[in-house]
């Protein structure tokens, strides 16, 4: 059985185990190498997929990828998550333009305007719009779904066996596995690591988990002994709070090893995360922890 489960983030609907694999197992294997560590096999590495379960029924001939526009964009959740990718890709870079000094209140700001500002940032760069507004749908639907959450969370408990001893996380994969984990006590993971993770989005994601954090501080996801790294680039505009220790590490053996990377112009990809040395050695470490 597995040693390590991978689960992927938004945007997969159209991919599945096989392909998944076929993209993510050479990247992680790379990063290993970065690190002097023996490179995994195809049976070592579980495939923790969901994507399909976005997929529109009887769109499996083609993409099924709804043609989103502006309006699509819901009130709520919706417009304040592209909202704060807004703030946060303005953050980084000079091209995407706020209304203001402060924030983006008091005046409303049309979906349109924020969609035109995001496609100017390097980060979204290549995005169509109507992806853009399928990923924050898919966001939302996890969150708001319960039926749909669960389903996901079936298939990533479906691959985690008393072999498996590091789970590798990416974006919305993240949240998922994070909440996962926390549904099953007594898993024998070792290692969970995170890359480009939403976790630590105040309001939007943080204060919506299951189970919910109770003082500001979320649940661990594990036994004491479970090494947590969470990885980001700098410019990775979904992983808009870099450090998750803050929020969910509460003494020396409950830690988030909070750390960042340099992905180039794909920052938010999986790839070049799995190829980093950084997260090579922490799959390393949890394959070796005792």
């Amino acid at each position: 059985m597995a040693r390590v489960v991978v689960v992927h983030g938004i945007g997969a609907q159209v991919s599945g185990e096989p392909k998944m694999l076929s993209e993510w197992l050479p990247a992680l294997n790379s990063g290993l190498t970065r690190c002097g560590t023996t490179t995994l096999d195809s049976s070592e590495v579980a495939a923790g997929f969901y994507g399909d379960l976005f997929r529109r029924d009887g769109a499996f001939l083609s993409p099924g990828e709804p043609y989103y526009g502006p309006a699509d964009v819901e009130t709520g959740f919706e417009q304040e998550l592209l909202g704060a990718w807004w703030e946060a890709a303005a953050a980084v870079d000079p091209a995407v333009r706020l209304p203001g000094d402060d924030s983006l209140l008091p005046t409303p700001v049309p979906v349109q305007a924020i969609l035109h500002q995001l496609s100017r940032s390097r980060f979204f760069a290549g995005i169509a719009v109507r992806s853009m507004i399928g990923n924050l749908k898919q966001v939302r639907r996890y969150l708001y779904e319960p039926d749909l959450r669960e389903q996901i969370q079936d298939r990533i408990r479906s691959v985690i066996t008393a072999d498996t001893q590091v789970v590798v996380a990416h974006s919305l994969g993240s949240i998922v596995a994070y909440e996962t984990l926390c549904s099953m006590p007594g898993h024998p993971v070792r290692a969970l690591v995170t890359l480009g993770s939403p976790l630590g989005i105040p309001n939007l994601i943080f204060d919506r988990l299951h189970p919910a954090p109770a003082d500001g501080v979320g649940v661990w996801p594990g036994s004491a002994g479970m090494m947590w790294t969470n990885i980001a680039d700098e410019g990775d505009v979904v992983a808009l709070v870099k450090k998750l220790d803050p929020l969910f590490g509460t003494d020396f053996t409950h830690r988030v090893w909070d750390s960042v990377v340099h992905n180039g112009a794909k920052a938010h990809d999986a790839s070049p995360y799995l190829t980093d040395r950084l997260t090579g050695q922490a799959i390393t470490d949890g394959l070796h922890a005792h």
